[in-house]
Formats: C-alpha cells, sequence, structure tokens
C-alpha cells in the first residue's frame, strides 16, 4: 500500500500541530488525541482496503495480429465488491508497442460488468505475451493506494502484414497483381495446358481449331489453353547481418517478407506450390512447397518469427540445404543484399543451382546509399562519400553482370518497388513457360 494525497495532508497537520504544542500553544492532549485517531483511522481504512476483493478480469485479442496496424484489445472487468469502487487499469502488454487508450480509469458499480477497448500497434515480429493486468485501487475514505497484478495471460503471434492480401481475395489475380505494383504486359503466348473447347472467336489461329468436336456439333470449335499449373516457387530468404538495412521505418528484411508473401498468395492464385527456405549462417528452416487454402497459414506460421541476425550468409550452405530437399525443378527466388565481396561465393552457390532449378537472383537497393552517391556537396567530405558510394554501387552493377553472364536472372530493385518487381518476373516467366 502507499499512502494516498489525504493521507499525506493529515500528516503535514499532525507536524503543524506538534510545531504548535512545543511552542505551548496547543495543549498536550489535544496533540495525542488528534494522533490516535488518525493512527486508528489509518489502520481502519488499510484493513477495509486489504479485505476489498480484486475485480474478475478478462482480455479478448485475436492470437494472431499483423505488424504495423493497430489492433483491438478488450478487458473486461466484473466487481465482486458489494460497494463502488474506484479503479485505475493498466494492461501489461508487450513493452515498447505504441499504444492508445491507456491508462483507463473506472468508477465500478457493486456487481457491475464493464468493458472497454484500447488500441496496440505491434512493432516486432514473433511471439509477444501478455504478463498480467495491474489494477491501482482507493481506499474508502482515500487514505492509501493499492497496486494489484492479476494473472491475466496472453500469447499473440505477430505475423507480417497480411492485410491487404485479405483485401485482395475476392479480386482476380491480373487486378491483384496491379494493386500490388506489377505492371503487366499484355500476354505474347499462349498457354501450354488444356483448359476447355469454346466456340470459335474471330482472331484464333488456325492450329487452335479442334477439327473432330468440329465434324459433330458442325461448327468451328477452338480449344483454350491457360498457363501450366502445379509448378513450383522455392524463396530463398536471406536471414544474414545485411538484412538489418533500413528504409523507411521497417528493416530490408520485413520489406523481403512482405514482398514474398504477396508473390506467394499470386503464385498459389495461379495454382503453382509456394515453399521457403530461410538461411542464417549454417542454420536453415525450411517449408516444402505447399498449395491451395491453407498454403498461405503454412508460410505466415512457418516464416512468422524469422529475424535477421548479425550472422553472414553461408550461400554455399543455404544451396547444399536447398538440393537436398528440393529435387523436383522449381523456381528458386533468392532475395539479398548483393555486394562485391560475394561475387565469388554468391556466383557459385548460384551456378550449382541453376543446374537443376530456375534460379533468379534479387538484390535490395539501399536508399542512403544511393541518395550519398547523387549528393555530391560542396564540401571535400561529401564529395568523397559520394564518390565512394558510386564505387559501391558500380561494384555491385559488376556481380550483377557476372552473374547474368552465367545465365542467372537478377534483378536490383528498391524497397518499395520490390513486390510488384517479384510478381511481375514471375508471371512473365509462366507466361513464357519457363518455369
Amino acid at each position: 500500500m502507499r499512502p494516498g494525497p489525504l493521507l499525506l495532508w493529515l500528516l503535514f497537520g499532525w507536524v503543524v500541530l506538534g510545531a504548535l504544542t512545543s511552542f505551548g500553544v496547543l495543549a498536550l492532549n489535544v496533540w495525542l488525541a488528534y494522533g490516535g485517531l488518525l493512527a486508528l483511522g489509518l489502520m481502519f481504512d488499510a484493513w477495509q482496503l486489504a479485505r476489498q476483493p480484486s475485480p474478475e478480469v478478462q482480455r479478448d485479442v485475436a492470437p494472431v495480429v499483423p505488424l504495423g496496424l493497430e489492433t483491438l484489445v478488450r478487458l473486461r472487468l466484473r466487481s465482486a465488491d458489494k460497494r463502488k469502487r474506484n479503479v485505475d487499469i493498466h494492461d501489461l502488454h508487450p513493452g515498447g508497442w505504441a499504444v492508445r487508450g491507456l491508462p483507463h480509469r473506472v468508477r465500478l458499480a457493486p456487481r457491475e460488468d464493464y468493458a472497454f477497448e484500447y488500441a496496440l500497434m505491434p512493432d516486432m515480429r514473433g511471439l509477444a505475451t501478455f504478463d498480467g493486468c495491474h489494477l491501482r485501487f482507493r481506499s474508502a475514505w482515500r487514505l492509501w493506494t493499492q497496486r494489484r497484478t492479476l494473472d491475466v495471460t496472453n500469447a499473440v503471434r505477430v505475423y507480417p502484414n497480411f492485410a491487404p492480401l485479405a483485401e485482395m481475395a475476392g479480386l482476380s489475380v491480373e487486378l491483384a497483381s496491379h494493386n500490388i505494383g506489377a505492371r503487366l504486359q499484355r500476354r505474347r503466348g499462349e498457354g501450354t495446358e488444356f483448359q476447355e473447347l469454346r466456340d470459335y472467336r474471330v482472331g484464333d489461329s488456325m492450329r487452335k481449331i479442334d477439327w473432330k468436336a468440329t465434324a459433330r456439333v458442325g461448327h468451328f470449335i477452338s480449344r483454350e489453353y491457360r498457363e501450366e499449373r502445379n509448378q513450383q516457387i522455392v524463396l530463398l530468404i536471406d536471414c544474414g547481418r545485411r538484412m538489418l538495412a533500413k528504409d523507411g521505418a521497417i528493416s530490408h528484411f520485413d520489406h523481403v517478407l512482405n514482398a514474398s508473401l504477396s508473390l506467394a498468395y499470386i503464385a498459389m492464385r495461379e495454382g503453382d506450390s509456394v515453399g521457403m527456405l530461410a538461411c542464417t549462417g549454417r542454420t536453415q528452416r525450411w517449408l516444402p512447397p505447399t498449395s491451395g487454402s491453407g498454403g498461405m497459414d503454412m508460410l505466415l506460421g512457418t516464416g512468422y518469427d524469422l529475424q535477421a541476425t548479425a550472422s553472414p550468409t553461408d550461400y554455399l550452405a543455404a544451396t547444399n540445404a536447398l538440393l537436398e530437399r528440393q529435387r523436383r525443378r522449381a523456381l528458386v527466388v533468392l532475395i539479398t543484399n548483393v555486394r562485391d565481396e560475394d561475387d565469388t561465393e554468391l556466383a557459385m552457390a548460384v551456378t550449382v543451382l541453376a543446374q537443376r532449378h530456375l534460379v533468379l537472383v534479387t538484390s535490395l537497393r539501399e536508399q542512403a546509399v544511393e541518395d550519398a552517391a547523387v549528393d555530391t556537396g560542396n564540401t571535400l567530405d561529401r564529395a568523397i562519400r559520394s564518390a565512394s558510394a558510386m564505387h559501391y554501387l558500380s561494384d555491385r552493377e559488376r556481380v550483377h553482370d557476372s552473374l547474368n553472364r552465367r545465365g542467372v536472372m537478377t534483378m536490383d530493385v528498391g524497397c518499395s518497388e520490390l513486390s510488384g518487381a517479384l510478381i511481375e518476373r514471375y508471371l512473365r516467366l509462366k507466361r513464357e513457360s519457363r518455369l
């Protein structure tokens, strides 16, 4: 328990009376009587507060919440007291999250059910816990306050921001891809997988006409084709130290996860399977290619708590792990941050992968480096900084050219363009029947 403001004033008054008594202004019996009554009042008020039952508290929060979006948490209280009580409530939410609506003050009526909501914004993926709920009570005479911690725990999983994907559930693949940022080109070829027969349309080529069906019905019937389905895509995600860089409020690694989810969503809508291999040093996390309605849930569940670490990435170890696990030919999308020192190791790794798989190396640009390259300034330090940045970008371009000469596809994109660029390249490869 802690003394309330009223108790401090009463104690101050007792001290003042003591001073007056010492100067003979006030009789000693008056001062002693005041102190005795105050002590009895303090003890009685504290006894009443200690006997006061705590209300029942329940917390309603979604078991899965998206990163960077406000999430509502609902607290429900049921009073077990026979009197009205003032209660200050502060929920023990995960530390570091932005909060709106706490602390909350309420006057609980006897046997009353009360509920309120407050908003949280998660700032980090992974498993987060609510460790309890703090309640602060005031005694009946307002002489004491008491804080109690109720054991009301919850665990929530913070996933990458999947809200944009949920909003696109009712859209076609073309419209959903356009909303994400992909610039789709007009289809130049035809699919290779038969879909259905239909009436002939002006402009259909003669090789699309099904002559047997035409003879049966008496008019031209054409075959309709679509891109081959049930192909496989593997996301090879770099969890090393280079993904710790930030462009905007979130890290490169979170940009990569968000873009990977967007690509996986479109690929599963196209009937393909998507898997994931996340590599940190010599440690890997593997999800075999999956499809169907539960594919996205499995992908989210596998990667939601991944974090970039300060360890360097071992591309050769990741390549060996992928070749052991993925026997069937697939489109392997390696998302990393290519630098000049990667020339030998990265080239060896992707060359080995390309013998069995179609490999796309996607390299994230760092906005801070590009800004430094164009900011020549009017001082020697800024000029040196700009020249160093341009030299760094030139070395990156040299690594990309080296990979292209080995037959490996590359993309050099910024974080804001990553989702659209990946989907655009995937759909182009699919329509060119290269998967």
